[in-house]
C-alpha cells in the first residue's frame, strides 16, 4: 500500500509494525534493541510522535503512536527504520533492505478498539513465550511506567565502580547531545562491566530516553493496575494485521544465542552473521540436532534463505 493512501487522523493512535522482508531475525542482543530504542526516543520529538506502546520482538516490532499527520508519521517511520538498518547491517556483516517498505499502519479510532490494540502489543511476547506476563518482558517496556530499576537493583553513584561511572557519564552526554547509542558504544560500556552493573545500566538507559506517554495508555484504563489487569484479561487482537510465524515460540533464539556463545568461537553473537554459506550450513546442523527450534527459524536465526539453498530444502 502506498504511503498516501494510508489513514492517519491528527490526535488518533495508530498501530505501525514491521517486520524482516525474509524473516530473519532483527534483535539479537540487549544492544540490538537499545540501538533501536534509544533511536526511536530521540526521533520520536522531532515529528512530534507520540509513543504510546512498544513491543520489540526478535524478528518484528510493535508501536502504537500518535502523529500530527500522515507525513510526519512516514517521515519518522521511514529515518528510524533506515538510521537502524544502516547501523545493524554494519555490525551483522550483512548489505541491503532488511525491513519491508512500506512498514504496516493502522488507525485505532475508538476507546475499544485502543485498548485491544495496547493489549495485543503488549501481548506479544507472552503470546511467544517469551514472558509469563507482558510486563515481565523488557521490551514491552511497561515496568518502566511505576520503576526507574525494574530489572536491577537500584544506582548508587558514589558507590559505583570507577567503570560504572564512565559508563553513566557517557550515557548522559549521548542523552545531552540528543544523539542515540550505537552498537560500538554499548559494546565498550558492556565488557567494562560486570554482570549486575550491565542491567543497572540497561534500566538507567531506557529509563533516561524514554519517551513512552505511559498516561496516554492509562487513560483509556483508569489506572496503571487497571491496565495491567486488563492485559492480563485480553490478549487482544489485530483485525489489520495478518500475523504470521514461524514455529510455536520465540524463546528458541535465545537458546541458540547461548549454545553459539558457548563454543566460545564468537566474541559476539552478530559475528555468526558474518560466516560464509558452507559455516553457516555447519552452523545450522549443529543447532538442528540440540534445540527445539524448526530448520526454518534456525534459518531465520543465521539469515539463510532455505528455499534457495539445496541443501536445505529438505529440512523444511
Amino acid at each position: 500500500m502506498g504511503r498516501h493512501n494510508r489513514l492517519c487522523l491528527k490526535g488518533t493512535l495508530n498501530h505501525c509494525y514491521n517486520k524482516t522482508i525474509d524473516g530473519f531475525l532483527i534483535f539479537y542482543s540487549v544492544s540490538d534493541y537499545l540501538v533501536f530504542f534509544t533511536l526511536l526516543c530521540v526521533l520520536a520529538p522531532r515529528y512530534k510522535v507520540t509513543i504510546v506502546a512498544v513491543a520489540l520482538m526478535p524478528d518484528h516490532f510493535h508501536l502504537s503512536l500518535i502523529a500530527p499527520s500522515w507525513i510526519d508519521l512516514w517521515r519518522f517511520m521511514q529515518q528510524l527504520q533506515s538510521m537502524f538498518v544502516k547501523e545493524h547491517n554494519f555490525t551483522c556483516h550483512r548489505k541491503g533492505s532488511l525491513l519491508h517498505s512500506p512498514f504496516g499502519s493502522a488507525p485505532k479510532t475508538t476507546d475499544k478498539v485502543v485498548r485491544t490494540n495496547i493489549a495485543y502489543v503488549a501481548n506479544n511476547p507472552v503470546e511467544r513465550h517469551l514472558s509469563q506476563n507482558a510486563e515481565e518482558y523488557r521490551w514491552t517496556f511497561l515496568k518502566y511506567a511505576v520503576s526507574n530499576h525494574p530489572f536491577s537493583k537500584p544506582i548508587s553513584r558514589s558507590r559505583s565502580s570507577r567503570e560504572m561511572k564512565k559508563a553513566l557519564g557517557l550515557v548522559d552526554s549521548t542523552y545531552a547531545m540528543d544523539k542515540h547509542l550505537t552498537y560500538p558504544v554499548l559494546q565498550k560500556m558492556h565488557n567494562n562491566l560486570n554482570d549486575d552493573e550491565w542491567l543497572q545500566l540497561i534500566d538507567y538507559i531506557i529509563v533516561k530516553y524514554s519517551v513512552i506517554d505511559y498516561q496516554v495508555a492509562i487513560s483509556y484504563y483508569g489506572s496503571y493496575g487497571k491496565m495491567i489487569s486488563a492485559i492480563h484479561y485480553n490478549t487482544g487482537s489485530e483485525y489489520d494485521l495478518k500475523e504470521t510465524f514461524t514455529g510455536k515460540r520465540d524463546d528458541v533464539y535465545a537458546n541458540m544465542s547461548t549454545l553459539l556463545m558457548q563454543t566460545g568461537r564468537f566474541k559476539d553473537i552478530h559475528d555468526v552473521l558474518g560466516l560464509n554459506a558452507d559455516e553457516k550450513i555447519k552452523m545450522f546442523n549443529y543447532l538442528n540436532g540440540k534445540t527445539e527450534a524448526t530448520p526454518r527459524q534456525i534459518a531465520n536465526f543465521l539469515h539463510i534463505k532455505m528455499s534457495s539453498d539445496p541443501k536445505m530444502r529438505n529440512r523444511n
